[in-house]
């Protein structure tokens, strides 16, 4: 089976290459895709000289749904693999561990849960294991989400939400080690802030849309639309 790995990344020029390393000493993968999402610094710049690495360069930001839908419709790979571009302590096995369960026809899907990198993402991805970042699925499946184009930091909570309705097998996997820049070290406290904020009402969103209530919603504005 191919198997791509695509990196959403916006802005990530000091943290990309590091990440970029760790895949290419992966022997399992078959394709690397960084998804440049309309960075305003040197992201496709860095990714460039990366041999076997190809780089898309979005012309405007879409958000990370954006991102990976556009990375996920270049490839013609049979898993797709999902990885941050700012992870930090990541290394081959890890890409190993998280491909094996999809491989090996466990699941569909396979969740990284990010554990041992330090407590602030512990204590996350312990509370919502469900938006982590690092998966792996089949391309085919992550095709059928209705509208996981437009939504944006909301895509991992769709991934979830949509799987867990259509009662697909879902594994979640341990990778210890690792941890990720937040979004204050990145932008500094108050702009870090805000940008968590628009983080997680965008979860929210999507969690609406995916959810049993979102497909209600859906059904009664139809109805209401025919009765009008």
């Amino acid at each position: 089976m191919k198997i791509a790995a695509i990196i959403p990344a916006y802005n990530e020029e000091t943290r990309l290459p590091k990440v970029l390393q760790t895949l290419l000493g992966a022997q399992c993968l078959h394709e690397i895709v960084v998804v440049n999402d309309g960075s305003t610094d040197r992201t496709a710049e860095v990714a460039a000289p990366f041999e076997g690495v190809r780089v898309l360069n979005l012309p405007r930001n879409k958000g990370k749904g954006g991102a990976m839908f556009a990375g996920a419709t270049c490839t013609d790979a049979d898993i797709i693999v999902f990885f941050d571009a700012d992870l930090i302590g990541f290394q081959p096995e890890h890409v190993r561990d998280l491909i094996h369960p999809v491989v090996a026809e466990e699941c569909v899907m396979a969740v990284g849960v990010l554990k041992g990198g330090r407590f602030r993402t512990d204590l996350a991805q312990k509370i919502t294991p469900f938006i982590s970042g690092q998966r792996a699925l089949l391309r085919s499946v992550f095709l059928e989400v209705p509208g996981i184009e437009e939504a944006r930091y909301g895509v991992e909570i769709a991934l979830t939400v949509y799987t867990r309705r259509k009662r697909y097998p879902v594994s979640q996997v341990s990778l210890f080690g690792i941890t990720h820049t937040m979004k204050e070290e990145k932008l500094g406290w108050w702009k870090g802030t805000l940008s968590r904020i628009k983080m997680y009402w965008e979860i929210l969103k999507a969690f609406t849309r995916y959810s049993r209530l979102g497909q209600w919603h859906q059904k009664w504005i139809l109805r209401k639309q025919e009765l009008d």
